[in-house]
């Protein structure tokens, strides 16, 4: 990891959290921190070339666009897992793909527009693999969904805090159809954000409206609950954050809510939903845990375990990252790997 100063690591925090919505942001971070707005800009900049800044984009709900989504769990035999993979990562839905430490070694998160039928597409992908086994585990109750890497230092790694964005917010957000004028802001905004000192500007222009008014948009869509957050992400492991872990926990179905809520709280889970089980998978609820190292995620699963009673779970790691991207919404992609791999004609 490249050597970060103090400033560094507050504009990285406050960017993840605090991004500000203005025609001129960078001079809203530049006024927060008391430097120069060209030091903003040089600082972001570098962070960027040293791949620790991925991207300062909007980010979206999945789910109430209306896109159907799901991990996957899949059971390969250890000397294909690699082809596995490569195959899996030409769906132009995967966002996040890992290898991981556990019976079920390949674990992808998948998305298909609303026209998509993602049963089929997942059931093609197990054929297309020569999978063992392959496990649909979709989100049955979102608790939380948000990263964000203190990289200030000051916050204990069992800290704790209320969610931004959970089941609530995505169930209100569903009730809002999203319009084409939406989808074509949409379309924009999910763009890698320029560094430069009006970045919203092109934007704007390109849409044919002011800078001002694509703001009240965007903050539009984040007001009903389409968009998450407009925020900065991470490359986690330069950053600092070595250990990504899953933790999966066996919770009785009854106190699941309850518990996952209690689970959502803890500031170094990043994730947090109930899933199903099957007969040979047995954990319903799953957080994600974020740490400078494995014995971090230990730290945070144990403090969790006493926080709610639950003991039997595991510590699932990546072991390999095979594909870790921003999801594009409203895309032709799809539509040539249906055509490829599922025999349905393109629409024109």
């Amino acid at each position: 990891m490249p050597d970060l100063d103090n400033t560094d690591k507050k504009l990285l925090t406050l960017i993840q959290k605090e991004f500000p919505l203005e025609p001129q942001p960078y001079a809203a971070l530049s006024a927060r921190l008391g430097i120069e707005e060209d030091e903003v800009l040089q600082r972001l900049r570098r962070l960027k070339e040293q791949k620790i800044l991925r991207q300062v984009s909007a980010i979206f709900d999945t789910k109430s666009l209306g896109y159907l989504s799901s991990l996957v769990a899949v059971r390969v035999a250890p000397e294909r897992v690699d082809e596995a993979a490569r195959i899996i990562n030409e769906h132009p839905g995967v966002s996040h793909n890992y290898k991981r430490n556990n019976l079920f070694n390949i674990w992808y998160t998948i998305a298909v527009p609303p026209t998509s039928s993602l049963e089929a597409t997942v059931n093609r992908l197990h054929e297309l693999t020569g999978a063992e086994s392959t496990r649909l585990m979709p989100t049955l109750h979102l608790f939380k969904i948000g990263v964000n890497l203190d990289m200030t230092g000051e916050e204990s790694i069992v800290s704790r805090g209320e969610p931004q964005y959970s089941q609530e917010r995505r169930d209100e957000a569903l009730q809002h159809a999203v319009t084409e004028e939406e989808i074509a802001i949409i379309r924009e905004v999910q763009k890698d954000l320029d560094i430069v000192p009006h970045p919203f500007r092109p934007m704007a222009e390109r849409l044919g409206c002011s800078e001002e008014e694509l703001i009240q948009k965007i903050t539009e869509l984040q007001r009903i609950g389409h968009l998450r957050r407009f925020a900065a992400i991470l490359y986690h492991r330069r950053a600092g954050y070595a250990a990504n872990g899953m933790g999966v926990w066996k919770v009785d179905a009854e106190k699941a809510k309850e518990i996952g809520d209690q689970m959502a709280t803890f500031n170094a889970v990043s994730h947090c939903y109930l899933r199903p089980t099957y007969p040979d998978w047995h954990y319903n609820v799953f957080t994600m845990i974020h740490g400078h190292k494995v014995k971090d995620c230990e730290e945070v699963a144990k403090a969790i375990s006493e926080a709610t009673g639950v003991g039997e779970y595991m510590m699932l790691y990546s072991t390999k990252e095979y594909k870790k991207i921003r999801l594009s919404y409203y895309g032709r992609e799809f539509e040539a790997w249906e055509a490829k791999y599922l025999d349905k004609a393109p629409v024109h």
